[in-house]
């Protein structure tokens, strides 16, 4: 295991992330020292090595086989737990729900908390925060909600909703471990809230929301640039009426989230939004606590959800309760959709980095984390490095 203070260097795949003078050989290599990556280049590699110390040599090609690539770490910025765990449930669970994510291959992660009263929220943020000092790349957390409407609300208990209110909204800013909020923008309130939220740093997404394309303009313009799993619990893109999703695929100051599960969105509409949002589609997961378990009970927030066959729904109806994905698993589905890799590996690293402001995170680039994936021919994980340590 190499950490701070000691250097690693892997060899002979393809990198992606790393700058177009080394990408696309299959003898690429990086050279990671004190967590950050210090060199990256294609062809021989004894020269690198012999400007550090103690080194740790990594044939990609010995543990991953031919094909071997080279990514950057996942960054997920739409998840919900995973190993059984829940981001709500404290924090022993939302260290062991980061730790399952972190051994797919998602070293960044932001912990999604779905609509509860203030209070409860307020004690949620609390052991996020508390979480951050033994999850590392726990990044803070994702409020997808209460401030959403009651007409697309998902699987987020009706009672718990609200418009957003400034008092409200200072108190949850206030913990400093907010980094994304979702709000329906067509809610009394919501222009100034967005303006209110940006402005303590932290990133708007519209979601959950009856919002017209009008009211989505609206909402970029006071400064929201994401849009909470696109397609998904607002209106439909139609050819009088685009929408959110109409009025985002226009901006291109906007990041569409999508979920390639198959349940979500058809592929169909996955590849639409890729070719039409080059660059600004962000993979993510929200993936419930079942992620990497098996089907059976679980909850969401106040909610039960039963997950048959991989689907995650709340108990008795058809309503879509979040995914049981690994984001690792989502690059493999979205590239099965004959999405070029190239795309598909930034849409699940560089642009969700990008959205959250993160200079140094989501790239193989010289002075950039050391956060790193080795994935064999078929895209399965072999190898995690975060912050330059071998996971």
């Amino acid at each position: 295991m190499s950490g701070i203070g000691a250097a690693t260097l892997v060899h002979s795949v393809t990198l992606f992330g790393a700058g177009a003078d080394v990408s696309d050989r299959a003898d690429g290599w990086a050279l990671f020292v004190d967590g950050r990556v210090r060199a990256v280049g294609a062809g021989p590699w004894a020269e690198a090595a012999a400007t550090v110390g103690p080194l740790t040599v990594v044939d990609g090609r010995e543990v991953a086989g031919a094909g071997a690539v080279l990514s950057p770490g996942l960054v997920d910025i739409h998840v919900h737990g995973g190993g059984g765990h829940a981001f709500e449930e404290g924090v022993d669970a939302i260290a062991a729900a980061a730790a399952l994510h972190r051994r797919a291959g998602t070293t960044r992660i932001i912990a999604s908390l779905v609509s509860a009263p203030v209070d409860a929220l307020l004690r949620q943020l609390d052991a996020v925060s508390q979480a951050q000092a033994v999850a590392p790349g726990l990044l803070g957390a994702h409020l997808e909600g209460p401030f959403l409407s009651p007409e697309h609300r998902g699987a987020h208990d009706p009672s718990a909703l609200a418009a957003p209110a400034s008092d409200a909204l200072t108190a949850l800013l206030g913990t400093g471990s907010v980094r994304q909020v979702t709000i329906a923008p067509e809610l009394p309130g919501a222009i100034d809230a967005i303006r209110q939220i940006t402005a303590a740093g932290a990133q708007v997404a519209i979601g959950h929301t009856h919002a017209d394309g009008d009211e989505a303009r609206e909402a970029f313009d006071a400064g929201a640039r994401l849009v909470t799993h696109a397609f998904n619990a607002m209106r439909p893109l139609h050819h009088r009426a685009p929408g959110v999703v109409g009025a985002a695929l226009a901006d291109p100051r906007v990041v569409l989230e999508a979920i390639p599960d198959g349940h979500h969105l058809h592929g169909d509409t996955v590849r639409l939004l890729f070719a039409a949002a080059p660059g600004r589609v962000a993979l993510i997961t929200d993936a419930m606590a079942a992620a990497g378990c098996e089907d059976g009970p679980y909850r969401l927030g106040s909610l039960d959800v039963e997950v048959r066959d991989g689907a995650a729904r709340l108990q008795g109806s058809d309503t879509i309760a979040g995914s049981t994905l690994t984001l690792a698993e989502g690059v493999r589905r979205a590239h099965a959709l004959g999405l070029p890799l190239r795309d598909v590996l930034t849409a699940a690293t560089a642009v969700p980095a990008r959205a959250l402001g993160l200079a140094d995170v989501g790239s193989l680039t010289p002075g950039s984390v050391a956060d790193a994936v080795l994935w064999d021919s078929g895209l399965a994980v072999r190898s995690v490095w975060q912050d330059g340590e071998r996971v």
